[in-house]
Parts: structure tokens; sequence; C-alpha cells
């Protein structure tokens, strides 16, 4: 394993390393980063639906959509990221958090801090969410990366973020504030976030064989991208568009909304978001049912391999939403 140390705080920059060293950059790496106030949004949501769009522009805070699915996160100086980048296996299919977890809880371990994974992706402290992690499958590779909420600033991550309440009222709690908390409060910690981000690093990278700072050639090529993709409108938001119907409904495996604009029966546009996790590209479905007649039996036809798209998912669920 290659630890890539990085202490860039620009998202846009951040969420292009992840990008270059998965494409670029081949065997096991890990690395920390940091990130200044921004939103960083599930590569299947839209952008609309889940921000205060005045609360952001107001305080400044910074859009980035990610590669990975799953839910918006707010991240500041207080939020410490892992992120592993491993090849696939036989199982490369397979959405397996708890190997990349496991690590992350012995590391709070050793701090005295009783961390247990729960639910399909989330790290709790005393019932309390901490950390919420996901995953991203591109050319035979494997990208797992996870939030560490550590000293961030709760309120603006409750202005920034639009939760579903449906979601909100499944997990029984009345807020996503009071859904959250800060590592350092809640164990009573006195080092700060650079400290506790230290060693974090010096715990996942215990097995590492070197270590490599992304500066030089490998900056370079970064901030390209960072450029070209992750600081664009139309990669953060142009994604987003309105549809003559709207459905969406929360199940257990996450939120889905189907965006649909049909032409004398016939799916003409179509649009599938939300924070659900899978192994393929959403839009490939998308396109596949595009020119399909809004009838049970092609739609479900189509749908025959939904769980690769939306892990957990039955052709019957995504279909009620269409049809």
């Amino acid at each position: 394993m290659t630890l890539y140390t990085n202490d860039v705080t620009d998202p846009r920059f951040n969420l292009a390393s992840e990008e270059y060293l998965i494409d670029n950059l081949p065997g096991d790496a890990v690395m920390l980063w940091r990130n200044e106030p921004s939103v960083i949004i599930g590569r299947s949501q839209n952008a609309y639906a889940e921000i205060d769009r005045g609360y952001i522009e107001t305080h400044g805070i910074k859009v980035v959509r990610r590669l990975s699915g799953g839910g918006a996160v707010f991240h500041d100086l207080g939020n410490v990221n892992y992120t592993f980048i491993v090849d696939e296996g036989k199982d490369g299919n397979a959405l397996d958090f708890g190997r990349f977890i496991a690590p992350v809880i012995e590391a709070l371990a050793e701090l005295g801090i009783d961390a247990e994974m729960s639910g399909r992706n989330d790290i709790v402290v005393g019932g309390v969410k901490i950390s919420g992690t996901a995953q991203c499958h591109r050319n035979g590779r494997l990208l797992h990366h996870g939030t560490l909420l550590y000293s961030a600033d709760l309120g603006r991550l409750a202005g920034a973020l639009r939760v579903n309440e449906e979601k909100l009222k499944s997990k029984g709690v009345a807020s996503v504030r009071s859904r959250v908390g800060n590592l350092r409060e809640l164990c009573g910690l006195e080092l700060d976030v650079t400290e506790f981000m230290a060693h974090l690093q010096r715990s996942l990278a215990a097995s590492a064989q070197e270590t490599v700072p992304l500066t030089g050639r490998h900056a370079e090529a970064i901030r390209r991208l960072a450029e070209e993709k992750y600081g664009t409108w139309e990669w953060n938001w142009g994604e987003s568009r309105s549809f003559d119907r709207t459905r969406r409904h929360y199940y257990p495996y996450g939120l889905v909304e189907v965006g649909l604009t049909a032409e004398r029966g016939v799916i003409s546009a179509c649009s599938i978001t939300g924070d659900f996790f899978g192994v393929r590209e959403i839009s490939e479905l998308c396109e596949a049912l595009i020119g399909l007649r809004l009838e049970r039996a092609p739609v479900l036809a189509a749908l025959e391999n939904i769980g690769d798209y939306i892990s957990g998912a039955k052709p019957e669920d995504i279909a009620a939403l269409i049809i």
C-alpha cells in the first residue's frame, strides 16, 4: 500500500485527486485530506434538491459532485476525510463497506473511542453518527472514502443541507443536526483536528510500503482535472433538470427519485437520482428506458438488472415510480 500525503484544502482538487489516483496510479492506496467549507454531493443526486442554495451562497460554501453514490455531506476543516483505493477481486461487483470501515474503527479505538458500524455505511459513537462512507467501482478498481466529524461547524452543516423528511423519520430522529455529532465533544478529546488527523494517518499507514506526496507532476495533472471537471457548473449542477413528472420514495437502501417526460406514452427523457449505491452508472439505465412505452412489461424487462445500478432494489420498486 502507498500512503499519499495531501495538505490541499480545495474540495475541487481533493475530489479530482481521487479520480487521478484511481485512474493513473496502480496498487493499493490510502489518503487523508480536509476541505474548506463545502457540500459534497453523491454521483446520482439532484444538487438542487439536496442543498439550500441561498444559505451556501451567503456563506461562501462550495458545491462539488464526487464519483461515488450516497448522500450529500458537509465538509469543513473540522472534518477529516479518508480514501482507500484497491484493485477489485473476483467479487468486484460487491459493495463491501465493512472491509474498509474496520481499520478506521481500530484507529479510533487506539484513542479510546468506542465506535461501531451502523446501517449500510455509517460509523456511530453512542448511537450518534460521526461518519458516512461511500464507494465507487471504476475500471477494475474500487474507491472507498468516508468522513469523520471531529470539530466541524454543525450549525453550517444543518443550514447547508436539505435532508428528506421521510429519511429522518425512518431513522427516528428529528433533524440532521440531532443525528450527527463531533468526536471531540462526544469523547472529550484534547487533540486538535490536525493532531487527530496525524494519528489517523499513522494508524492507517502502518502497513504502507512508501509515502508519496501529491506534488509535482501529480499535482499539476490533478489541478487540470479539477479545473476541467470538478470546478465546472456542468459537472456539479448541470446534470440536474426539470421533468414533466417526478416521483420519489425512501426505501431501506436509500432515497430514489424518478423524473420522467413522456410523449404519447413513450419515455422521451428520464432521470433517476438519490442517495443509493450501485456498481454501474445510473445514466446507462436511464438511456435504456428512453424510447420505451409506459407499460409494465417493457419497463420491468429494462429493470431486470436494477441491483447493479441501485444496490438492494427490486425491479418492481423502481417500476412503481415510473409507470
